[in-house]
């Protein structure tokens, strides 16, 4: 992964998003208060989507207990719905201002790219997740050392994929700069939390 530029848009690099995600976890107070975050709206969306992302991943864990009652389910399940509403959102504008910095150079590119560079941030964001959690399994001692080394396995492979992916952003920008490459706002059009276009919500009324 290559050093970037934090302060434009095309400019921010893999290695400190990577390093921002890794930042905001070791914080105490995340996801409620924030580590201090780089300037410029792009960042203030990497921090959102990341933000979204923690909580998802602890509401994800909720909403998969079974001594609880039916209305906590599904009171996880409504939380869960709204970040994924906030996350598709929040990837989307970290895109258009990545476009904005970069469609005079992507102009004619003859490479059209199926993923985006927020999909890759959201991406990199779900794998530091993953990473915390599986180094806090790895290092458990109420469990066997067999759990303990499985996990210490699979947290290799995370970290390998980790650096996989951010590769792979960079590489990305790298090839817009360069007219190789281009990309579109990928609009996710969640019709789920859309009362006027779910089946079951317009019914209702």
């Amino acid at each position: 992964m290559e050093e970037a530029n934090p302060k434009t848009p095309a400019g921010v690099g893999a290695r400190a998003v990577v390093a921002f995600h890794d930042a905001c976890l070791a914080a105490p107070a995340w996801p409620e208060q924030s580590p201090a975050t780089p300037p410029g709206p792009l960042w203030s969306f990497i921090a959102a989507i990341h933000a979204t992302n923690t909580r998802l991943w602890r509401e994800e864990d909720l909403a998969r207990r079974r001594r609880v009652s039916d209305a906590e389910i599904a009171a996880n399940k409504r939380a869960i719905d709204c970040f994924n509403q906030n996350r598709s959102d929040a990837i989307e504008k970290c895109d258009e201002i990545w476009i904005d910095a970069l469609q005079d150079a992507m102009a004619g590119a003859p490479r059209l790219s199926s993923e985006t560079p927020g999909m890759m941030v959201d991406r990199l964001s779900i794998l530091a997740l993953k990473i915390r959690a599986m180094r806090e399994q790895s290092m458990r001692e109420d469990v066997d050392e067999s759990h303990r080394a499985a996990c210490r396995a699979r947290l290799a492979r995370l970290v390998e994929q980790r650096e996989d992916l951010a590769g792979c952003l960079d590489a990305l920008i790298a090839d817009c700069l360069a007219a190789r490459a281009r990309f579109k706002v990928f609009r996710q059009f969640k019709m789920y939390n859309d009362p006027t276009l779910n089946p079951s919500l317009y019914r209702e009324g």
